[in-house]
């Protein structure tokens, strides 16, 4: 079988990390696509790319590629993952799936009728070695039955009014901003260690600004902005919200998201409590989880291939002492999607698939609902 072949459509700040991964698992990325010629060519340019694309239509029409990674603004998913499945291709999407159900139930349904071809959403967080380590350990009963699990994931980026870039716009992002960009990645992460599905939730969202300056010109993700020009524009996505959770086993659960939160930078906290023990785990200090125990004194497991489950330790990279972080969460996300592409593997049980997409939209739309009605809304 002839190596796989891949065109990033987008060339933003997600673009050139799923660059630097999939390079580092050896599938040849062909071109990006940028949102304008300049960006395409640029993009060429610095990344060493052989290919410019200048249309998604050169990009579909060529033969040699097998996937198509989408990291566009949320608002173009639904379509260019539509078209990149009719013709042909596996696609892994950068979440959110879609901007809302109906269009992610479609893009489900759609996969499902190209089932000989992967589908991907990329919560790539599940790809740290220890949190697979907490999935192995419930999976288990070494902490018994889950009674709750409560976490945060925070960051500091849009925290002044001068912050901006497209994410804070519905149109381009979606009703929900700081729970569907950052909080579905926690949401995620503990349904599927926990096996649990999220059955209620009550929350309340905040915006802190409800109107920010925007610079004048466009704006990447982290990037600094131009001081000397902007205008100011109304904002009504969230920049913070607390969801109170109920699991489908009785289990309870709490998140708060906030991406106006000073000094975190990008911090996912999770602590499970189980009938046994507990467990704790921290994404700036991503290479140890703690333990807790009731009779006998807690520990500290460090991320080491030798010490981990066996299906976690194939996502450990390298030996005991040497830290992995961020950019390795992508590398294995990727190398299990394209693992099964190679063994013809569509099932989607090492990845996480477009109906792991469509669900946490569905808990999205159901935050924001509860939100609105100030009360506890069953997730369909």
């Amino acid at each position: 079988m002839r190596p796989l072949k891949t065109a990033i459509i987008g060339t933003g700040f997600m673009s050139w990390v799923h660059l630097d991964a999939l390079r580092r698992i050896g599938v040849h990325v062909t071109g990006m696509l940028g949102s304008s010629e300049a960006k395409s060519l640029a993009a060429a340019s610095k990344f060493g790319l052989n290919r410019t694309y200048l249309s998604i239509e050169e990009v579909l029409e060529e033969s040699e590629v097998d996937c198509v990674h989408v990291c566009t603004p949320n608002q173009s998913h639904f379509d260019l993952v539509s078209r990149a499945l009719k013709a042909g291709k596996h696609v892994l999407c950068e979440k959110p799936l879609a901007m809302d159900s109906h269009e992610s139930a479609e893009l489900v349904h759609l996969a499902s009728q190209f089932n000989q071809q992967a589908t991907a959403v990329n919560y790539n967080i599940r790809f740290y070695p220890l949190c697979s380590e907490v999935r192995c350990r419930i999976q288990n009963g070494n902490l018994g039955e889950v009674l709750h699990v409560n976490g945060s994931y925070i960051q500091d980026w849009l925290l002044k009014s001068t912050d901006y870039n497209w994410r804070v716009l519905a149109g381009q992002g979606g009703a929900l901003r700081a729970v569907a960009d950052i909080g579905t990645h926690w949401l995620d992460l503990i349904t599927w260690m926990t096996g649990l599905r999220i059955s209620a939730v009550c929350a309340d969202l905040m915006t802190v600004h409800p109107v920010r300056n925007r610079p004048v010109g466009e704006i990447t993700t982290f990037a600094a902005a131009d001081e000397s020009a902007r205008k100011p524009v109304e904002i009504t996505t969230d920049d913070y919200g607390a969801i109170l959770l109920q699991f489908e086993n009785g289990a309870r659960g709490s998140l708060h998201v906030s991406q106006v939160n000073a000094g975190r930078k990008n911090c996912l906290r999770f602590e499970v409590a189980g009938s046994e023990s507990a467990c704790a785990w921290n994404s700036e200090v991503p290479n140890e989880l703690w333990m807790g125990h009731r009779d006998r004194s807690n520990e500290a497991l460090i991320r080491d291939p030798a010490l981990l489950s066996p299906a976690a330790a194939i996502h450990a990279a390298y030996p005991g002492g040497h830290n992995e972080g961020y950019a390795d969460s992508f590398r294995g996300c990727f190398a299990a999607f394209y693992n099964a592409i190679q063994q013809r593997d569509f099932s989607g049980r090492s990845y996480p698939t477009f109906s792991d997409g469509d669900r946490e939209i569905r808990i999205c739309e159901a935050i924001l609902r509860s939100h609105q009605s100030r009360s506890w809304v069953e997730v369909p």
